[in-house]
């Protein structure tokens, strides 16, 4: 049975990514890519649905954490008899997808249950199971469709179902290492190698990369974590970075808001680079440019809100009705139906990661390829930036004229006027200067409440909206104007919940989806980053302060908080969570407040 999401940890590859609970036990993991099918999805339904678990016999506690600042997990183990320390990884850089697990007797004895149960295709598939001899060792195979999984280790019975159980104990100074790595099913393993010397690789990598994470902001130890975080949802092949490694981590528990975020969002993806290229990373930032240009080829009309990690377009939502769903939150749903929606603010966020990148890079950055794409995108949006769209949030209602979306219209062209002005970049100045105020004052006429005195949803309403957060952000307002002022306080008052941020108001049905919601917490370190920004620094730092306590052990976040329950919801670990706790640290720094 799937443990409460607080409960997992993160291990990953930069190509795919598995939780692993504090059990013990793989509940999700896809291979080899982060869409693929999972062959482990326990998660979603129960233990028959696919999990891999070694956990000691009988009764035990554990503690947990990654081994200085890496990926690796490290699980201790006690009960009664003794003590073992479990270390999860899965290795960079050997050209495979594997997951290692390495079993160590810290003192006593310890008597363990090992569970290996594959099931392809989602949970839907028994493999056939047989044992071979891969490069003079013994092994178990997994074979089904097109994926085949080989299981190493020192014990490897296998009963008839197709799953692995077995019981033994380990004494203290043992060490035993399993591990399971994917190959299509047509190919013959080999070149596995040992599997133990990994670790120590691994540990070594992380940590040079995380040496340039900024150590003056507020709680810099946990921002380190999310940038690492951040870094293990980015496919270091193509440089696509995903929302979240999972699907259909419930947003409303037994609810249907249940989505697949195991794919690359331009407006996530754009976040994401920007809190890198903000926190000194460009490595992982000019990755993504090129995948951008790749995905987005020669037609801006076409271009799409999301794609897939190597930048396929077709992105059908389906249902698996054969897994329950965690926590009996139907439907468990692949693919995502919202790759059709319209969501204008999706080039802003582009804009302004690039922006970020030029910048960051001191010249024109690319302008022989980067800036004609660019520049192309801002043509095509200038000839429709009036209609309504799905805005931020993916509503599946209908289509309303969303404040948040116009502002970040204007930040697309805002950057581009930029670019020309402060880089020489070829284009229409004087027009793309005048498209600008254009918009800006269609939102100050339109998407302002001069009764209430903040800005609204959208158009055609007087709710409001955790985006409208953005304003204070994006530089469409000046910090101390009136109407920000308002909208913060209105936001307030009608979003927060236990003193945590709601998107919206879902009783307004603007989202066509039954069920309600709990806070956001990007949109809680949102208001983090406007407090920090129109000078409510105490409040900033009261609020970062009480959010960073909402990491989980390891340090990772979900989508949502449920602040009653005091329970994490929804995907995880989220990206968006992330990004945003970087950028409101990185606000913080820049108000005053130090680490």
């Amino acid at each position: 049975m799937a443990l409460p999401i607080e409960d997992y940890a993160l291990i990953g590859d930069r190509r795919t990514a598995a939780l692993v609970g504090r059990d013990g036990s793989i509940d999700w993991l896809c291979l080899p890519q982060f869409d693929s099918p999972a062959c482990l999805a326990g998660l979603l339904g129960t233990d028959d649905h696919g999990h891999w678990q070694l956990v000691p016999d009988g009764i035990w506690t554990s503690t947990r954490r990654y081994l200085g600042a890496s990926s690796v997990l490290e699980t201790t183990f006690t009960t009664a008899t003794g003590e073992v320390t479990l270390a999860d990884l899965m290795p960079r850089g050997d050209g495979r997808a594997d997951v290692v697990r390495k079993l160590s007797g810290v003192r006593g004895t310890v008597r363990m249950r090992h569970e290996w149960r594959v099931r392809l295709d989602y949970g839907l598939m028994k493999p056939w199971v047989r044992r071979l001899t891969v490069d003079g060792e013994r092994v178990i195979t997994a074979i089904g469709g097109p994926d085949q999984l080989v299981l190493r280790g020192p014990r490897l019975p296998v009963a008839r179902d197709g799953s692995h159980n077995d019981e033994f104990d380990v004494h203290e100074g043992d060490e035993l290492v399993f591990s399971m790595t994917w190959f299509p099913s047509y190919v013959q393993p080999e070149g596995l190698g040992p599997a133990a010397d990994q670790v120590l690789p691994t540990v070594a990598d992380d940590e040079a990369w995380l040496a340039g994470s900024p150590r003056d902001v507020p709680h810099a130890d946990v921002v380190a974590r999310s940038l690492l975080t951040l870094r293990l949802m980015t496919d270091e092949v193509t440089g696509g970075i995903v929302a979240a490694p999972t699907t259909s981590l419930p947003e409303d528990f037994g609810g249907e808001r249940n989505w697949d975020y195991r794919f690359c969002w331009l407006r996530d993806a754009a976040l994401t680079l920007g809190s890198l290229v903000d926190a000194g990373y460009t490595e992982e930032a000019d990755l993504w440019r090129q995948w951008l240009l790749r995905t987005i080829a020669g037609d801006p009309a076409q271009m799409q809100i999301m794609y897939a990690v190597d930048g396929s377009r077709r992105l059908p939502e389906t249902t698996l009705d054969h897994l329950p769903g965690y926590a009996d939150s139907r439907p468990v749903r692949i693919g995502n139906g919202a790759v059709d929606q319209v969501q204008h603010d999706v080039l802003g966020e582009v804009m302004e990661a690039l922006a970020k990148m030029r910048e960051a890079e001191g010249s024109g950055g690319h302008p022989d390829h980067s800036w004609p794409l660019q520049r192309a995108l801002v043509e095509e949006l200038a000839t429709h930036w009036r209609d309504p769209d799905n805005g931020l949030w993916e509503i599946r209602g209908e289509p309303q004229q969303f404040t948040h979306s116009r502002v970040m219209i204007w930040v697309a062209v805002d950057r581009a006027v930029r670019a020309m002005e402060e880089f020489d970049l070829p284009g229409p100045l004087t027009q793309w200067r005048e498209l600008r105020e254009d918009i800006r004052a269609d939102v100050l006429e339109h998407g302002f409440d001069a009764e209430r005195g903040c800005f609204t949803q959208h158009y055609a309403t007087t709710e409001v909206d955790a985006s409208l957060l953005q304003l204070a952000l994006v530089g469409f307002l000046e910090p101390d104007d009136p109407r920000l002022l308002g909208t913060v306080r209105v936001v307030e008052e009608e979003l927060l919940r236990n003193g945590l941020v709601l998107r919206y108001r879902t009783k307004s049905g603007v989202d066509g989806l039954s069920g309600d919601e709990h806070p956001f917490l990007a949109c809680s370190f949102w208001l983090v980053s406007a407090y920090a920004v129109i000078g409510r620094v105490d409040d900033a730092v009261a609020l970062f302060d009480r959010l960073v306590g909402l990491v989980n052990d390891v340090g990772l976040l979900s989508e949502e908080y449920d602040p009653v329950g005091q329970r994490m919801v929804g995907n995880f670990p989220q990206a968006f969570s992330h990004l945003a706790l970087v950028q409101a640290a990185l606000r913080l720094r820049d108000a005053g407040v130090r680490g």
